[in-house]
């Protein structure tokens, strides 16, 4: 079970590794508020994460996959998206807090926003198709046992990849200065509303399909 586990924490940090809407959140938060503020982005995304595990345990892949069902999560996540990448762009300037200044922005604002951020069709496509059927093969040969440690050994790696990424990020911004922030922010936002734009096009696309 141990050799099990750290398998699935190395995969889980790899399958991390490439950039994607939360890893941008994490790291205009981590600039912007510091390494608290990015990593509680990450709970965010970790929370999406663990809600679908736990919906893939109790046999709820096939609902998740209906094209309609997509179709929604693929609306809702480019209008969260696009809102987001708005604020950030709008509000660039704003909420650039250096050194052991205190932050304005909650904590629980941080987590929220990587929560919608992660919310995306997908999300569930990996879910269910990298581990969809790496988790049913453990629980067919392990039982319960066998599903939960690849799940957190999967949890485990994701983890790891943000508490490394947002230590990165808390040395790397003790050298920069607010107006180099505010464009990394602006930056974000750009990259934020890309990811709504094709979100929309999922949309608009699985609307086609299923008429």
């Amino acid at each position: 079970m141990v050799s099990l586990f750290f398998t699935y924490v190395f995969l889980g940090l790899s399958i991390a590794l490439p950039v994607g809407a939360v890893t941008i959140e994490m790291t205009k938060q981590g600039l912007k508020n510091g390494f608290m503020h990015g990593w509680f982005v990450g709970l965010g995304g970790m929370t999406v994460d663990f809600i679908l595990i736990m919906l893939l345990y109790f046999g709820l892949a096939p609902i998740l996959s209906l094209p309609v069902v997509q179709s929604w999560m693929w609306l809702i996540g480019s209008l969260f998206l696009f809102f987001i990448g708005w604020d950030s762009i709008k509000n660039a300037e704003k909420d650039i807090h250096l050194g052991h200044e205190k932050p304005e922005k909650s904590l629980k604002s941080s987590y929220l926003n990587g929560f919608v951020v992660a919310i995306s069709p997908g999300s569930v496509v990996f879910w269910l198709g990298v581990f969809g059927t790496v988790l049913a093969n453990s629980f067919k040969s392990t039982g319960n046992s066998g599903f939960f440690v690849v799940a957190a050994g999967i949890l485990a790696g994701i983890l790891m990849h943000d508490l490394i990424l947002m230590s990165i990020i808390a040395k790397t911004r003790v050298f920069l200065n607010r107006t180099i922030i505010k464009w990394i922010s602006v930056t974000a936002g750009f990259l934020l509303i890309g990811f709504a734009v094709y979100f929309a096009v999922e949309f608009f696309k699985s609307v086609f399909e299923i008429g």
